[in-house]
């Protein structure tokens, strides 16, 4: 083997906005010596982010960084989320809660959602949500970190943030800027490729200037500028299995309660987020163009908001699926350049978060050995497709007859994996996993639960149990009431330790 440097000497980000100073941000501390980093963005170029709901990963981004939680808080305007309440998805007048953590506390190999089930068939047990900490905590207006002693209900439960995606990419670009990357101005008007390979060689700024890399992480959002634009990747459409294609959004002042949570509310058309930010709410729907006109879509949105509107609502259009490679050549799309998955389980940022670490655990040296790229890509197509079959399991299990949208997702035919998952768990209540499933098995089941697919029969092992599942999970419900009510309001909280200025 040659002893040659192969290194990485230089990397080009095109954009900026949370993807792109996330990876300047990661790459400037994993490789922080012998690689310039570049970053190119216009101020003139708006970003997507309004307000982002996020999950808990997003804690181990931040603590990569070295970042410290409360001033990360208080930098972004964040607030605390516990995870996620669906208002109206399985049928008007009914609601469920996704939480980040889990339900009950384990105690036997038999799962607890099938003494629930039991129990509640028999009307002696409540709703699902009442026997998981997280919404405890978060339907009583509660929160503070989770304990780490197992033994304690308040150890149960995880968290994840809201913040101004806006004030983020900030933050992160004073982080980055102070570890050496390079931040240039201007818009690009030219791709230039190798002759050779059909690499990308450099691009060209509309004043003339010419900025050449080695890599380039393409973070110039649906556009897909390199990645596209240049290399002609292709994109796989889902809008099939996902048919919303538009979001409105817009920020309205803060009232009502401070939840420590995000709600998602279906509309006739689709579906209305509700972000909880320090300053502000960010409010946003989300919605199918065959169904609802831009304007008739406004006025909903409007017509919904707990404050008054502080813009106007902002619109937004997309196709629903992913790049056929991500990584492509010399160039790695991150965030939308690379795919787009509508936010209803606020996998936005944490898809960045993820690129980023393939991006760092799959780093190439100037060969650019297939092999490696060829990796990254079925990793990624694998994670998108297990996120895309979690988000198509909320619209296909609806029970609403209120729309064309809803009737259209209940009936549609869907991928055979995610088909698979749901006869496993209708038959016999089991949660199936698969490689690269983002979200575990109390999210599948809160989701199952939540719109209402039951199990027709327990797990067989239930038979063989002589455990008082009702008095168990009584005990349970009114430990985790109580635990509640030791905690501070979020209010509390985030006024003691991480208040924005």
């Amino acid at each position: 083997m040659s002893g040659a440097d192969r290194r990485i000497r230089s990397v080009v980000i095109v954009g900026g906005g949370s993807a792109g100073w996330m990876t300047a941000a990661a790459l400037s501390n994993a490789a922080p010596k012998g690689c310039a980093i570049t970053l190119i963005e216009s101020e003139e170029i708006g970003t997507v982010g309004v307000g982002e709901a996020t999950i808990p990963p997003i804690k181990l981004f931040n603590q990569m960084l070295g970042l410290d939680e409360a001033e990360f808080v208080r930098r972004t305007q964040a607030s605390f989320k516990l995870g996620i309440q669906f208002v109206d998805w399985a049928r008007p007048a009914r609601q469920y809660f996704h939480p980040f953590g889990t339900y009950g506390r384990p105690f036997d190999t038999v799962g607890m959602h099938h003494y629930w089930q039991q129990a509640h068939a028999a009307g002696k047990a409540s709703s699902l949500d009442d026997y998981c900490m997280a919404w405890a905590a978060a339907s009583a207006g509660r929160f503070a970190p989770p304990l780490s002693d197992q033994r304690n209900v308040l150890s149960t439960y995880d968290y994840a943030y809201h913040f101004d995606a806006g004030l983020y990419a900030a933050f992160l670009r004073e982080y980055s800027v102070k570890r050496g990357v390079m931040r240039v101005e201007g818009k690009i008007s030219d791709v230039r490729l190798d002759e050779a390979k059909g690499f990308v060689a450099s691009v060209r700024l509309e004043d003339g200037r010419s900025v050449a890399g080695e890599l380039y992480i393409d973070c110039s959002g649906f556009r897909g500028l390199l990645i596209e634009g240049a290399l002609q990747t292709g994109y796989d459409d889902w809008t099939h299995w996902l048919p919303c294609d538009r979001a409105m959004a817009v920020p309205c002042a803060s009232a009502g309660e401070f939840t420590p949570h995000t709600r998602s509310t279906a509309r006739a058309a689709g579906w209305q987020w509700r972000i909880p930010l320090q300053h502000r709410i960010g409010n946003g729907y989300v919605y199918c163009s065959r169904y609802i006109s831009d304007d008739e879509a406004a006025a909903t949105l409007l017509a919904n908001l707990e404050g008054q509107a502080l813009a106007e609502p902002r619109p937004l259009r997309f196709v629903t699926g992913r790049r056929r490679k991500m990584w492509n050549r010399n160039v790695i799309a991150i965030g939308l350049a690379s795919g787009f998955l509508e936010p209803l389980e606020s996998t936005s940022l944490h898809l960045i978060q993820a690129g980023i670490a393939r991006l760092i655990a799959l780093f190439p040296d100037r060969d650019f050995d297939p092999l490696v790229s060829d990796e990254y890509n079925r990793i990624a197509a694998n994670e998108l497709e297990r996120i895309r079959d979690f988000l198509i399991l909320h619209y296909h299990l609806n029970q609403r007859q209120d729309g064309e949208l809803w009737r259209h997702c209940a009936r549609m035919a869907i991928p055979d994996t995610l088909q698979e998952k749901i006869m496993h768990f209708r038959r016999h209540g089991r949660l199936v996993q698969r490689e690269y499933d983002l979200f575990g098995p109390s999210s599948w089941l809160a989701v199952h639960i939540g719109q209402l697919n039951m199990p027709e029969r327990p797990d067989p092992l239930l038979d063989y149990r002589n455990v008082d599942g009702v008095q168990w999970l009584a005990r349970l419900r009114e430990a985790m009431a109580a635990a509640a009510l030791q905690l501070p309001t979020h209010q509390q909280y985030i006024d003691k330790y991480c208040k924005a200025g």
